[in-house]
């Protein structure tokens, strides 16, 4: 469309253009000082009398052109970078701006000339709290909109006078760019052309209060690295090759399937090897020890590392210590690829106070409830979220989805979910208030619970989600449809406090503890169980779990192996936390990881620490082929006790049954001498039972009290020779 304006340029210079309508002075203010609704609205080009008016806003820009068909016009200064014109023009062209600053002219696309790029569908369900794949709609998305690439902004700031994007592209300055609110969704959006990927950003906010302060974006995809706290423009390229592990990972149900875990704290597993690399090495590791599944520490972004990535800050973004979330998504199929299952610690409970992350991210309390009593943890030194709130359980439940769909995730272990469940968690009278029904629990983070569990298990067929829950809180494996939370397995604190209780005394005085090993069968029905020897036990003074053996090396060793291979045949599924396979002795430390030279064969001769790896290689493999160890884990008609009362012997003993009534018998010595000839009345028909693990074999570094023969029963009882400090698996001959 050609310009209609006659008047003669100067040589070489813009078509000048006739003054446009002064702003008014209040939106004039507004707009500058980043307190405006809707600055479209005043920016970019509008009817006006006599033509066309264009208006931008240009901080140090000496001069703005607008160009039109490729002739341009010059643009008038009104202060403060506003520059606008009036063009002898019918109707709105396409045009683009000539941007110049000292030494330097840019020619680009006005932002301020685009419809939104978010859609009324969108805005409903964010509205709503149902926007299951919320982070297509909110934060930073690369894409062609109207023909121009770009990226598109938009962020859930319902408080805030004013929001504008700021980032290297601005000098951090966001002035040039106030974002558009989208109506009662509480949504701003701006599109921005010529942005992509790896621009870094953050949401510059004026608060009701006029206090102006960036903000991370908190649907962020990607950040910088730590300690640096912009947002990174990012889109994902990664083409999968795991279709064959997604398409037979719901075969079967988890409860009924062999479940072994070797939890990961990713960046000290090998301390400097980043995703890509730590997927040429763990798969192979774990894979050769047997386990069913790796569960990775958080992995969502966290500012402190010492938190061990349970104050996430980037909820949507793997931390970019250790890569891309492309290179993320390359270990989690290179794992798949390997046939192992990857669980994600996930942590809805809290975040932390930072405050350029989600605390009062629009100036008000948002994500956090407005009552001090209920904002802020106790423990942790953070806040709650607000489960109350549709739009912040939205945040949340499409958190749950996102990790499972766009990275692929198996499972997620949800963190602290007692701390969410209990009003009064942590605190003293008066520093909570009753639910409507004047009880304790929390009624709305009970609905988060049952929605996330339900809408994951919808959507991503095959995955499960496991709660670390710690009281008697009932029903929470039930399902949601029952009344349940909805969990497919539940982390059994007890099991694990009353054993590890029990294995810490003297074999003298375990007799007067008997009890505690064996009353986690009184409830062993109740949930469907994990059993947790997790990195919560061997830090912060707690030692490591051979160091928590009484007695000299070798009998901390054999407690160690026999303690493992009781867990492995109780009822319940397996979690074993890194260092702990091959009996380290020190505590963890995120900063060096495990004791890794303890497996060298220069430092011993002897089956020392890389006996016990093999013991825990060879659990495994019995375990995973021996259905009677899993396949009813979750039935009462899978366990039978054969000696659950030898408390001055320090002895158990149990049967585990297949489907199939196969049994399997474990029998554990947790005294530390030779019990010869010891009787155990089995019921059955059982010919003969041959010993198919022995944690006191020589290879593993026991003393060698084996029996390789076979041991017939004479009228329902089998004789057995114990090793000392030692668990013997049986199965029929």
């Amino acid at each position: 469309m050609a310009l209609r304006d006659t008047t003669p340029p100067e040589a070489g210079g813009p078509r000048p253009c006739r003054a446009a309508p002064p702003l008014d002075p209040a939106d004039r203010a507004r707009l500058l000082s980043g307190a405006h609704h809707d600055p479209h609205s005043l920016l970019g080009a509008h009817p006006a009398p006599g033509g066309i008016a264009f208006r931008t806003l240009r901080p140090f820009a000496r001069a703005v052109d607008v160009v039109v068909g490729g002739e341009r016009a010059g643009l008038s200064s009104e202060g403060d970078g506003l520059f606008s014109g009036v063009l002898p023009l019918e109707a709105i062209p396409a045009y683009t701006l000539l941007v110049s600053y000292e030494g330097d002219a840019q020619e680009v696309h006005d932002p301020y000339r685009f419809l939104p790029a978010l859609g009324d569908v969108d805005l409903h369900l964010i509205r709503e709290g149902r926007h299951e794949e919320l982070w297509k709609a909110l934060g930073a998305e690369p894409m062609t909109h109207q023909g121009v690439t770009g990226t598109r902004f938009t962020v859930w700031a319902p408080n805030a006078q004013g929001v504008r994007v700021a980032g290297e592209f601005t000098c951090w300055d966001g002035t040039a760019f106030p974002m558009r609110s989208l109506g009662a969704s509480g949504v701003w959006e701006l599109f921005l052309p010529g942005i992509g990927e790896g621009a870094r950003y953050k949401f510059e906010i004026t608060s009701r209060s006029g206090d102006r302060f960036l903000k991370a974006d908190p649907m962020a995809r990607s950040t910088e690295v730590p300690p640096a706290t912009a947002s990174v423009v990012t889109a994902s390229h990664y083409e999968w090759g795991d279709e064959e592990w997604l398409a037979r990972r719901g075969d079967v149900p988890v409860h009924e399937a062999p479940f072994s875990v070797y939890e990961v704290h990713l960046a000290s597993w090998r301390p400097g090897l980043t995703y890509r690399q730590l997927a040429e090495q763990l798969p192979a590791y774990v894979k050769d020890l047997g386990f069913t599944h790796v569960e990775l520490m958080p992995v969502a972004e966290h500012p402190f590392g010492g938190s061990w990535g349970y104050q996430v800050t980037g909820f949507y973004a793997p931390t970019s210590r250790l890569g891309t979330p492309d290179d993320f998504r390359y270990l989690v199929d290179a794992l798949h690829r390997a046939g192992l299952g990857v669980i994600m610690d996930w942590v809805p409970a809290h975040f932390p106070k930072d405050d350029w992350a989600l605390g009062r991210f629009d100036g008000e309390p948002l994500y956090e409830p407005g009552d001090w009593r209920r904002a802020e943890h106790p423990d942790w030194g953070t806040y709650e979220f607000d489960f109350g709130r549709v739009e912040v359980r939205n945040f949340l439940v499409a958190n749950a989805v996102y990790w499972c769909e766009e990275f692929h995730i198996d499972g997620l272990r949800v963190d602290a979910v007692a701390s969410m469940l209990y009003l009064d968690y942590s605190r003293d009278s008066g520093q909570w208030t009753p639910n409507v029904f004047g009880g304790r629990e929390d009624l709305d983070a009970m609905a988060f619970l049952q929605e996330m569990n339900a809408t994951v298990y919808r959507r991503v067929p095959g995955v499960m989600t496991i709660a670390e829950e710690s009281t008697a809180w009932g029903g929470v494996t039930r399902p949601t449809e029952s009344g349940g939370l909805g969990f497919g397995l539940k982390w059994n604190m007890g099991w694990m406090h009353d054993s590890l209780g029990y294995i810490q005394h003297e074999p003298v005085h375990r007799k007067y503890h008997h009890h505690e090993m064996t009353f986690s069968m009184v409830y062993a029905y109740s949930e469907n169980f994990v059993l947790p020897i997790s990195h919560d036990e061997v830090v912060h003074g707690k030692q490591s779990l051979v160091s928590k053996m009484p007695g000299d090396w070798w009998q901390q060793r054999a407690t160690h192996r026999a303690y493992l291979a009781f867990m492995w045949a109780h009822p319940g599924k397996q979690l074993l936390f890194m260092g702990q396979e091959f009996a380290q002795g020190a505590e963890w430390s995120e900063e060096h990881g495990p004791d890794w030279w303890l497996l060298d064969p220069g430092y011993s001769a002897e089956p020392d620490h890389r006996g016990v790896r093999d013991l825990v290689r060879d659990l495994n493999t019995v375990y995973r082929a021996t259905p009677a160890l899993w396949q009813r884990d979750t039935s009462p008609d899978g366990f039978r006790w054969i000696v659950g009362d030898a408390a001055d012997d320090n002895v158990f003993a149990f049967l585990r049954f297949d489907a199939e009534g196969t049994p399997l018998l474990a029998v554990s010595n947790f005294s530390p001498v030779v019990r010869h000839d010891y009787r155990l009345d089995i019921p059955g028909d059982v010919p003969a039972w041959l010993e198919v693990l022995n944690t006191d074999a020589e290879g593993y570094g026991g003393g060698a009290v084996t029996c390789p023969d076979p041991v017939k029963p004479e009228d329902g009882v089998v004789r057995l020779t114990l090793p000392p400090l030692a668990t013997v698996w049986l199965s029929p001959v």
